[in-house]
């Protein structure tokens, strides 16, 4: 694939500060217990979410994970209905009903994140079963955890996309552990990308640190799925820096400091701000000051949602189930 623009790594650039202090931020406030959840940090996989992201339109569909936010973000998902939403307020992306871990905004095409892992898969290959059906040529794609390919939900689904040659990408983010399990304890093989083979369709190995190669390898598996080649699986390589759950964590010793150091060193964002920087299409105090923006907008994001009313309890089942229509 071609090299892409100075525009194009800016946009790359840009989505992934976003979602880095938003997570950031948040993982502080909710250990604080200013907001009443947990969250499942996506600190160090934010090349992932910008890289596929930043090769779909506006009608193309996502669908997510408990570890979601960067999905949400990269997608287009605003701050205010965010924040707004993990402090559970009337006014967030899903009236404060569906929190962390079940966040979505149909209207961007972000069919929600799930607490059920592998439980994303499904839904994205039905919703480009619709895509196909309708005759439109929007694709949908599903970001799906190492551990979900273990899920009967994720084979059921790969095989029937493939059958049916559906506009659809699958994303895998291989971070290396299920929770607290390393992969190669829960699975016999090393590259996840080697299951496609089983089904008929390509399965590409990419680095997931870098947001340039995630954004290449996605062009191409979208140009593949438009064209009604049907569908791809794409495993990026990844990494989060944190534990499973909070910026805490439970402590657990899974893994070395100088594992979780190594990876740092190959931080998505460092790198590509510095490629940017070299190439002068960035300078330093540019990217300070967009940094500082998008602070003061959390910032902005999180005292609006704080000064924002709870949901009615008379609203408790409004949305909550569906009316049959004949």
């Amino acid at each position: 694939m071609p090299d892409p623009s100075a525009e194009v790594l800016l946009d790359l650039y840009r989505r992934m500060v976003r979602i880095r202090l938003f997570e950031e931020v948040g993982g502080r406030v909710a250990e604080d217990g200013r907001m009443p959840t947990v969250l499942h940090l996506y600190i160090g996989q934010e090349a992932v979410a910008a890289g596929v992201c930043a090769n779909l339109r506006p009608d193309d569909q996502i669908t997510s994970t408990h570890r979601g936010h960067g999905h949400f973000i990269a997608k287009g998902g605003q701050y205010r209905p965010m924040f707004s939403e993990l402090f559970g307020r009337a006014n967030g992306a899903c009236k404060g009903k569906g929190g962390s871990m079940h966040i979505s905004d149909i209207d961007l095409g972000i069919l929600g994140a799930n607490g059920i892992v592998g439980g994303g898969i499904p839904i994205a290959v039905g919703a480009a079963f619709s895509n196909k059906y309708r005759g439109s040529d929007a694709v949908s794609v599903s970001f799906f955890g190492d551990g979900a390919t273990n899920e009967g939900s994720f084979h059921e689904a790969a095989n029937m996309a493939a059958l049916w040659k559906l506009p659809c990408v699958l994303v895998c983010e291989n971070n290396f552990y299920g929770e607290w399990t390393p992969q190669h304890l829960h699975q016999a093989i090393e590259y996840i990308a080697d299951r496609a083979a089983g089904y008929g369709m390509p399965g590409v190995v990419v680095d997931g640190m870098d947001a340039v190669a995630v954004w290449s390898a996605t062009q191409e598996a979208v140009r593949r799925a438009r064209a009604g080649e049907g569908p791809t699986l794409l495993e990026c390589r990844t990494y989060r820096y944190f534990d499973h759950v909070g910026m805490k964590g439970l402590r657990i010793a899974y893994r070395s400091q100088e594992e979780v150091d190594s990876w740092k060193a190959r931080d998505p964002i460092q790198a590509l701000e510095a490629r940017l920087v070299e190439a002068g299409a960035l300078s330093a105090e540019e990217a300070a000051a967009f940094k500082a923006e998008t602070l003061a907008e959390i910032d902005e994001a999180i005292a609006f949602a704080e000064a924002s009313p709870f949901p009615d309890p008379a609203e408790l089942l409004t949305d909550v189930y569906t009316e049959a229509t004949s």
